[in-house]
C-alpha cells in the first residue's frame, strides 16, 4: 500500500516537474520524511538516484521537441558535476565523524536551502505578476562566445552543483532563476533546458550518493514507476499550461514544507 501510495503521489511530482522544471526533490524528499518517516541521508540518497531518471526522460522529450539550449547546459554542466561531486564527499566526511549527526545536519540544510531559493523565487513571482510593468535591474548577460562568459558560467555551476550535491535539493529552481536571470533565455527552452542541466548533474551526483550506501532501492523503484510517466505528461502539457499560477502554488507550498524543516514539532 505504501508503495502504491509513493508511486501515486510520484506521479503528480512528475506532472509538476515536466512543466515547470522545479519541485522535484523539493517535494519528494520531504514527502519521504514527513509522510514515510524515512531517515533524511537516506531520503536525499535516494531521491537523488530517482530524481536522475525522471529528469532523463524528461530532457530526452524535450530534446526531440528542440526546446533546449544545448551550449547552457553543456558550459553548466561543466561546473556543476565537479561541484556536486564536492558536496558528496562532504555528506563523506560528516558521515565519518562520530560527533556529528548526518541526519540532524541534512534536515536543517535541506529546510534552509529550499527556504531562501522558494522565498526569492515567489517574491520574484509575485513582483512580476503585481506590477508588470516595474523594472528590474537588468543583470549582466553571460557570453558563452567568450572564455569569461563560459567561466562564470561553470562557476555559478559549480556553487549550485555543490548545494545539490548535498541537500538533493534544487537542481530545478536554483538553475532555473539563473537561466532567467543571466541567460535571459526565453520560456519556450528555459524549462527544457532547465531539465536537460538537471539530468547531466543529478547522473554524476547519483553515482557519488550510491557511494555513500544510504539509497534504499525499495523508495526509488516505486518514485520511479511513479514520475517517469509523470514527467512525460508535464512535458507534453509545458507548452499548453499556464505556468505562472503553478509556479506560485509550488512556491508557497515549499516555502511552507521547508520552515516545517528547519522547525520541526
Amino acid at each position: 500500500m505504501n508503495d502504491l501510495f509513493l508511486s501515486f503521489l510520484s506521479f503528480f511530482v512528475g506532472i509538476i516537474v515536466g512543466l515547470t522544471g522545479v519541485g522535484g526533490a523539493s517535494l519528494i524528499t520531504p514527502m519521504l520524511i514527513f509522510l514515510f518517516q524515512v531517515p533524511p541521508s537516506i531520503a536525499v540518497s535516494s531521491d537523488v538516484v530517482a530524481a536522475t531518471l525522471m529528469k532523463v526522460v524528461g530532457g530526452f522529450k524535450h530534446w526531440r521537441q528542440q526546446t533546449i539550449d544545448v551550449q547552457i547546459v553543456k558550459w553548466l554542466a561543466f561546473g556543476s558535476v565537479p561541484g556536486s561531486l564536492m558536496g558528496v564527499g562532504v555528506l563523506h566526511l560528516i558521515k565519518s565523524h562520530k560527533n556529528l549527526n548526518l541526519d540532524y545536519i541534512l534536515l536543517r540544510l535541506i529546510g534552509v536551502t529550499i527556504f531562501l531559493i522558494t522565498l526569492i523565487a515567489l517574491v520574484q513571482l509575485l513582483l512580476l505578476t503585481l506590477f508588470p510593468n516595474l523594472k528590474f535591474p537588468t543583470l549582466p548577460k553571460f557570453n558563452l562566445k567568450t572564455n569569461f562568459g563560459r567561466c562564470q558560467t561553470m562557476g555559478i555551476g559549480a556553487i549550485l552543483g555543490f548545494i545539490v550535491g548535498m541537500t538533493s535539493v534544487s537542481s530545478g529552481s536554483m538553475f532555473a532563476l539563473v537561466l532567467i536571470s543571466f541567460f535571459q533565455l526565453d520560456s519556450r527552452k528555459l524549462v527544457g533546458t532547465d531539465i536537460s542541466q538537471a539530468a547531466i548533474l543529478l547522473l554524476f551526483t547519483s553515482l557519488g550518493h550510491l557511494t555513500l550506501g544510504t539509497v534504499n532501492w525499495s523508495l526509488v523503484i516505486p518514485i520511479w514507476l511513479g514520475s517517469v510517466p509523470g514527467v512525460l505528461v508535464g512535458s507534453k502539457l509545458c507548452q499548453m499550461v499556464p505556468q505562472r499560477p503553478l509556479r506560485f502554488v509550488i512556491y508557497t507550498l515549499l516555502v511552507m514544507v521547508s520552515w516545517k524543516l528547519v522547525y520541526p514539532a
